[in-house]
């Protein structure tokens, strides 16, 4: 099964946090690009997604999770 990193718990974390993606860009620093790879669900370095979770007092797991995408290799 191919496998593929989904940022859907980030999305579910801000709203709980009342916070959107421009605040969360500011408050993380990190760069529109790399905003918008999370909302492709494309990969980043580690050191961006610590950013992230430094900014929303969170871990990684609570950000980012891999799951199955139902197709073969």
């Amino acid at each position: 099964m191919a496998k593929i990193i989904s940022y859907n718990k980030l999305w579910k974390l801000l709203i709980d946090k009342n916070m959107n993606r421009s605040e969360l860009r500011n408050k993380s620093k990190i760069s529109t690009a790399s905003l918008a790879k999370l909302g492709k669900n494309e990969n980043l370095t580690t050191a961006v997604l610590l950013k992230i979770c430094n900014a929303l007092e969170c871990d990684i797991s609570d950000i980012m999770e891999v799951i199955d995408t139902g197709e073969n290799e």
